[in-house]
């Protein structure tokens, strides 16, 4: 017969079990956060960012559920040599969500960042549903887009919308988690659920399950990184309703990279092909598998880009060529 001794015990063993690895978990995540925080006072209101490195400047814009943080955990890989500036879009950690948190807003919001930086033009990095706003600047701030470079990206396609399969059970069901805001139930499902949590980050989890020990920490990195959720989830529901149009892409005057793959569980590859196809001198790569998160494509990644920011002219040579261009016309 279990005695109210022995319950206080069990009910100590599942404290000290869970509650506090998930404490620790959340304190970590928060003190992480703070190390690196800045903010900028512009004239569209406050904007988190970070910073890091040295060279010419680089302007990472993270996707759903993320923030400054995971513009440094994509563009890290290929951002040596330069300034890396990265922003948490509105609604994310410390960016409050504006009266309007339109697209075109956010692409006013990182030009407003730059002006505050003292940055004139950057190559841009727009990842998954960080993209419409890269797009956006380029359009509506072209001068200050040095190089256009789109990952996955959440764009427009006629034929397939780009976002989360909720004809899968579990993936609904997290959905729920992250909407709810919960740092705890998501913590949760990071120790008991965590092959449904890399289905929902837009990755198959066989190929997951398969890939190298250093890349399954990698995915387990930017997993755990989401903590504390509840910093991020005001900036998912502005992304959730979010809804693509149709945008003058064959107005977009700067060089430009579009990456995804095969395999994304997010089908991003129409949209990634639409875009190309109307975005004047655009280069799509399109890898045959490596999901939303790219497993086990760093290297080519970092190629690609590598070989694309290469390429790149001068601004002084980009100025001749379209100097010579408009006297051609």
């Amino acid at each position: 017969m279990v005695n109210s001794a022995q319950v206080l015990v069990a009910v100590a063993a599942i404290i000290l079990i869970i509650c506090v690895p998930y404490s620790r978990a959340l304190n970590d995540g928060r003190k992480r956060l703070r190390e690196a925080s800045r903010t900028a006072q512009t004239p569209l209101g406050p904007i988190e960012y970070g910073v890091k490195g040295a060279g010419d400047p680089m302007l990472a814009i993270h996707g759903a559920g993320g923030g400054y943080d995971q513009g440094f955990f994509i563009a890290g890989t290929f951002a040596e040599g330069h300034r890396l500036v990265s922003p948490s879009r509105f609604g994310y950690l410390r960016t409050p969500v504006p009266e309007d948190p339109s697209i075109g807003a956010q692409a006013d919001a990182h030009a407003a960042l730059l002006d505050c930086l003292g940055i004139d033009k950057a190559i841009v990095m727009g990842a998954s549903a960080g993209a419409p706003s890269a797009i956006e600047l380029a359009l509506r701030h072209s001068h200050r887009v040095r190089a256009l470079i789109l990952l996955v990206p959440r764009a427009y396609s006629p034929t397939e919308a780009v976002g989360v399969p909720l004809t899968v059970a579990s993936n609904r069901w997290v959905l729920k988690i992250i909407l709810a805001g919960s740092d705890f139930v998501y913590w949760l499902a990071l120790h008991i659920a965590r092959r449904s949590l890399v289905r929902f980050m837009g990755v198959p989890p066989d190929l997951e399950a398969k890939a190298p020990a250093d890349e399954r920490a990698r995915v387990s990195e930017l997993l755990q990184s989401i903590l504390p959720l509840s910093d991020r989830v005001a900036g998912i529901q502005v992304d959730s309703d979010v809804r693509m149009e149709p945008l003058p892409l064959d107005r977009l005057d700067v060089p430009t990279l579009i990456i995804t793959t095969k395999d994304d569980l997010f089908a991003t590859l129409p949209a990634a092909a639409y875009t190309a196809k109307h975005v004047p001198g655009a280069k799509l790569i399109v890898f045959e598998n490596g999901g939303h998160l790219f497993v086990g494509r760093r290297q080519e990644l970092q190629d690609a880009v590598k070989n694309f920011i290469d390429s790149l002219p001068s601004d002084g040579t980009r100025a001749r060529m379209n100097h010579s261009a408009r006297k051609s016309t």
